[in-house]
């Protein structure tokens, strides 16, 4: 089950980062990277902090085959996929609460504390997302407004209130996944974000 979490999670990613390098109208080396880049971004931090070396994709092939195909996949059927209305979105949001998944239980399988796993699996989903956007040259979502961090931290606090409760651990998964991504769904239908500490009538700082 967490394998397949896991690879799933690296396939929602690389459609979200194959999207994002066609919209920048980029070539097929550029796309290629920014599949990769957002697929394992996330994994690589969480494999580093924890000592994981060599990361995953490099002692693993089956990573490296399925984001190139996946890549492939996704150009030629970017037709049938963009009659979806938000592609992007939905393929990220799938992505986050996978990967939130695969990096909590990275930190489960060490004994780190629950604050600590909960952190792996934030970081897990959202920093390749962060290095899509960047270099994409779009502020990452992590930082705007929206809710998206959030999501995975309740997600990860809901996987421990699960375990506490001696729920199958399949269900576990099942249910965190699902509020993870049903909260960042809320969110954007009803336009729900974190509060702004700026103010509209801030003054302009002249240095």
């Amino acid at each position: 089950m967490f394998y397949i979490i896991d690879i799933l999670g690296t396939i929602s990613f690389a459609i979200s980062g194959v999207l994002v390098a066609l919209n920048k109208r980029m070539d097929a080396f550029g796309i290629l990277i920014i599949a990769f880049v957002t697929a394992t971004g996330g994994g690589m931090l969480r494999d580093v902090l924890i000592g994981d070396t060599p990361v995953f994709w490099m002692t693993n092939m089956t990573y490296v085959y399925v984001i190139l195909a996946t890549t492939i996949s996704a150009v030629i059927i970017k037709r049938k996929i963009d009659y979806l209305k938000t592609p992007m979105f939905m393929f990220d949001t799938i992505g986050i609460g996978l990967y939130t998944l695969v990096g909590i239980q990275k930190g489960i399988n060490l004994g780190l504390h629950p604050i600590i796993c909960i952190s792996l699996g934030t970081m897990s989903a959202c920093f390749g997302g962060v290095l899509r956007d960047i270099l994409c040259n779009q502020i990452p979502v992590i930082f705007r407004k929206e809710v998206y961090a959030t999501a995975c931290i309740l997600g990860g606090v809901s996987f421990f209130l699960l375990r506490k409760l001696h729920v199958d651990s399949n269900f576990i998964y099942l249910i965190s996944g699902v509020i993870i991504i049903t909260i960042r769904l809320l969110a954007v239908r009803f336009k729900i974000s974190l509060p702004n500490v700026y103010k509209d009538d801030v003054e302009e700082i002249n240095l």
